[in-house]
């Protein structure tokens, strides 16, 4: 019998063709077709609420009608979902119809009908992360214990976090191994992010602050000293044992969730870890920077997309009306 691993595997096509591939190519077959681990985790829970959906009416979910998809979607809508959710739930119905060769619902105009029509509907403006000043920033930091490891782990985070403009699935991936610090600025080596999927290394400078208090090159170094250690996870859990005040960097790495709660309990609860990355597009924005300098740190394709980070909405604030010389 011919082992399994030697078979040749299927590809589907966007056109729904099946391709036969030689079995030396099945493991970049297989990260293809996935893509990464967050996005198979989100698709994998849309997809069981998706099938549960048809189980409930009695449809059928693979291959499903694009009558299905659309009642799915505006169930959706009635409940008050996001738009960006919704979108989502349609992406990995997609996902899963291209994985079984099958022509995918989520292609027919008369699904993009609808979809435009929940878009009228609910609005696209979703609530979003808001941005914080840096005198907040600063007034946060000045309130840490920073006599305590667990102090300045969070100092590190939020400070590089905001320097960085970085993601909270950036800054949990970050190792030790990735933070190079030259005369100019820290580097960050980031091995893989969202909009970079194909683990082409991508840099990022974070450079001296004039005061060492709300430095982020100097927050992280203070950092390090305490891991003390030359690989591994940069942001980890501490172990508290018996005494919170003793408590030590742990083994294990920060998870998405944490970064959340940490950007919370320092800032206040109308913040999130997105906020990181919003104040520093919003910031840079109001202090004149390109988008192309903006892109540079933050490694969006599009300046549409510092358009939609940039928290500029404030009307009293960010105003060409005081600018009229009157």
């Amino acid at each position: 019998m011919e082992n399994a691993s030697q078979l040749p595997v299927l590809v589907p096509t966007r056109s729904h063709a099946m391709v036969e591939m030689p079995a030396s190519v099945s493991r970049y077959v297989e990260a293809g077709l996935h893509g990464a681990e967050n996005t198979k985790r989100g698709y994998a829970a849309d997809l069981r609420s998706f099938q549960d959906y048809c189980e409930h009416h009695e449809l059928l979910h693979l291959p499903a009608d694009v009558t299905t998809v659309a009642g799915y979607v505006s169930q959706m809508a009635d409940r008050g979902l996001k738009l960006a959710t919704i979108r989502r739930h349609v992406a990995a119905i997609a996902k899963l119809h291209q994985l079984a060769g099958q022509p995918s619902p989520t292609a027919h105009e008369a699904l993009h009908v609808v979809l435009d029509g929940i878009t009228r509907v609910i609005g696209k403006r979703q609530r979003q992360a808001a941005a914080f000043t840096v005198a907040e920033l600063k007034q946060a930091v000045r309130a840490m214990d920073l006599t305590t490891p667990t102090g300045l782990r969070d100092r590190a985070l939020l400070l590089l976090g905001f320097a960085g403009a970085f993601r909270r699935s950036e800054l949990v991936a970050l190792n030790v191994e990735d933070v190079e610090l030259t005369r100019q600025a820290l580097v960050i080596h980031m091995r893989r992010s969202k909009t970079n999927q194909f683990g082409e290394e991508e840099d990022k400078a974070v450079f001296y602050a004039p005061g060492a208090d709300y430095c982020p090159v100097r927050a992280v170094q203070d950092w390090l000293a305490v891991l003390n250690r030359p690989a591994g996870p940069l942001f980890t859990r501490m172990s508290r044992g018996n005494n919170a005040r003793a408590a030590q960097p742990g083994k294990a790495r920060l998870s998405d969730q944490s970064v959340n709660d940490l950007v919370q309990r320092h800032l206040g609860p109308g913040y999130t870890a997105h906020s990181l990355r919003a104040s520093f597009v919003t910031i840079a924005v109001e202090a004149g920077q390109s988008n192309k300098a903006i892109k540079n740190q933050t490694k969006q394709k599009t300046d549409a997309m510092i358009e939609r980070y940039a928290r500029l909405d404030d009307v009293k604030r960010f105003n060409a009306a005081q600018y009229l010389g009157l």
